[in-house]
C-alpha cells in the first residue's frame, strides 16, 4: 500500500463537475494499492498518516498531527502511485492491484480512518476525478506500507 499525503488548507475533487468530497484543513491522500496489501497494511497506514507531526504549533514547528488540530482527510484512490517506469516510455500498472480488489482495500481504509473519528471525505473510486488542492507549505509525505 503506497500513499502520498499533501498537508492542505483546503481542497475538492470532482467528478463531472460535481463535488463529491471537500475539506477544509487536513490532508489529502492518494492511495493505492497492490498484491499483497492486507488489513495490517492498512492499520499501520492509518496509524502512521493520523499521527504524522507535520502541523504547525504555536511556534510554526511542525508538531502537531491530524488528530492534534482535528483536522479532515480528503481520500483519492490513485492507482498510478504503482507506475513501473523502468522500461520504456509508457508506465506498466501491472503492480496495481485489480479495481476488484482495491476498492474493497480502498473502502476498508476510509471505514477504518472514520472509525478514528476522522472526517473522511472521498472522490469516487474508479471515475475521471478533478483534484483539487490548496496544499500547504507544500508538505507531501510518500509511505509505503512495505517499507517500515
Amino acid at each position: 500500500m503506497k500513499c502520498v499525503i499533501q498537508r492542505s488548507l483546503s481542497s475538492d475533487v470532482k467528478v463531472n463537475n460535481t463535488i463529491t468530497g471537500k475539506i477544509d484543513n487536513g490532508l489529502v491522500i492518494f492511495v493505492a494499492f497492490t498484491y499483497n496489501d492486507t488489513i495490517e497494511d492498512i492499520k499501520y497506514m492509518i496509524k502512521k498518516i493520523i499521527n504524522l507531526r507535520i502541523f504547525d504549533d504555536e511556534n510554526k514547528i511542525m508538531n502537531l498531527s491530524l488528530k492534534d488540530i482535528n483536522g479532515s482527510i480528503l481520500s483519492i484512490s490513485q492507482f498510478t502511485l504503482y507506475a513501473d517506469t523502468k522500461k520504456g516510455n509508457r508506465p506498466s500498472y501491472s503492480n496495481s492491484l485489480n479495481k476488484e480488489e482495491a476498492i474493497k482495500l480502498y473502502d476498508l481504509f476510509n471505514n477504518e480512518l472514520k472509525k478514528e473519528n476522522i472526517n473522511v471525505e472521498t472522490g469516487i473510486f474508479g471515475a475521471d476525478m478533478k483534484v483539487n488542492i490548496n496544499n500547504d507549505g507544500p508538505v507531501t509525505i510518500i509511505i509505503d506500507s512495505k517499507v517500515r
